[in-house]
């Protein structure tokens, strides 16, 4: 017998993706506000977020932010002329360059990323397995289960 689907617009369903698209547009909007508190735009702030994470090359920079690589070039040019990155030999190719965090880009992104409460705080509020169950069902919803 086969397993019967929820339709996609039943109301529950409805009411899950509206409340998605609601903790994205507050997420987003706390993350331009502490970015601009650091003289960011969003953009740049999202970079200084993959950098602190890894020094990458534009290219890898540009797939992760769904852009153009010519957009992140713009923008690593700004961050490097604000000291926050520089441009470096990659290890493993060194006719690649990747855009690497400074000791004060690392500084300014730490400053981001413990400035967003937002989700932090209600998510604190939950038990630590509520909160491996929803990192489960997010990971399920974005296929990378």
């Amino acid at each position: 017998m086969a397993a019967t689907r929820t339709p996609r617009t039943d109301p529950l369903t409805l009411q899950v993706v509206e409340l998605i698209g609601e903790v994205v547009a507050r997420y987003h909007q706390e993350y331009e506000e502490a970015a601009s508190r650091h003289g960011l735009t969003g953009a740049q702030a999202r970079v200084l977020g993959l950098l602190a994470l890894e020094p990458l090359p534009m290219r890898q920079v540009a797939t992760r932010l769904k852009c153009e690589p010519s957009n992140v070039t713009g923008i690593v040019d700004r961050l490097e002329a604000r000291g926050l990155v520089e441009r470096q030999p990659s290890p493993g190719d060194r006719r690649v360059k990747v855009a690497a965090l400074t000791v004060e880009g690392r500084r300014i992104a730490r400053a981001l990323r413990e400035s967003l409460d937002f989700a932090r705080e209600p998510l604190a509020g939950l038990s630590q397995e509520e909160r491996v169950a929803f990192r489960g069902m997010l990971r399920r919803m974005l296929g990378a289960d």
